[in-house]
């Protein structure tokens, strides 16, 4: 087939692209990878065993609240990132917004409590643990995003995979609160946001290689 003939055959051929297909392919990957991460979550490290208690305590909700707004605003920056020419521009400061919130509150926490009270605060009974099996739970839900992102048409992979790898992060961290007895906002700061930047880079690095098309 001459080169003519074929750039004419595919302009003219084309059609309609269809409507809403970011949206129908990220649900249909939260649709699998949430209800997997749940169950591996039921099946290895199990529910808090006061779960009841815990709902009632604002630190659940605090730590809850954050983790679930970064995922929104990750999920917000992975949806942009997966089309070419969508806005970027206000990305670093919606993504950034959470951190610095919980941040602030870290802060003011430890300058409230007593200098020989600080480190155990910040370190909790879970420190070792807890990044790993955030970074653990998010896997389903990372190759399920994965999977929504390479039927679309990222152009800066690297940037999507990190912004991937920080939404699915993100959202098995949401999960882990469910598992989690620690509630103060210095460990989540520190803790938590370690669990979640490991599949964010493991995104960024190797974003290039998962998501070419």
């Amino acid at each position: 087939m001459k080169t003519d003939d074929l750039v004419l055959m595919l302009a003219t051929g084309a059609g309609v692209a269809p409507k809403h297909v970011a949206a129908r392919r990220y649900t249909i990957a939260l649709g699998w990878g949430m209800p997997i991460s749940f169950a591996l979550m039921l099946a290895t490290i199990g529910l808090l065993s006061d779960i009841r208690g815990a709902l009632a305590l604002s630190g659940f909700w605090i730590k809850l609240g954050f983790v679930v707004s970064l995922a929104a605003v990750s999920l917000l920056s992975t949806l942009r990132l997966s089309r070419p020419g969508a806005d970027r521009k206000s990305l670093p400061v919606l993504l950034s917004l959470p951190v610095v919130i919980l941040w602030g509150l870290a802060v003011i926490t430890l300058a409230q409590t007593e200098a020989e009270l600080r480190i155990p605060l910040l370190m909790g009974q879970t420190w070792a643990e807890c990044p790993g099996l955030i970074a653990m739970l998010s896997l389903p839900i990372f190759v399920a995003t994965l999977w929504a992102i390479r039927g679309l048409a990222p152009t800066n992979l690297r940037l999507a995979g990190g912004s991937a790898g920080l939404f699915t992060g993100a959202a098995g961290a949401s999960i882990y609160t469910l598992h989690c007895p620690e509630m103060d906002a210095p460990f989540i700061a520190v803790w938590y946001l370690s669990g979640i930047l490991i599949p964010a880079i493991v995104g960024l690095v190797l974003g290039s290689r998962l998501l070419r098309w």
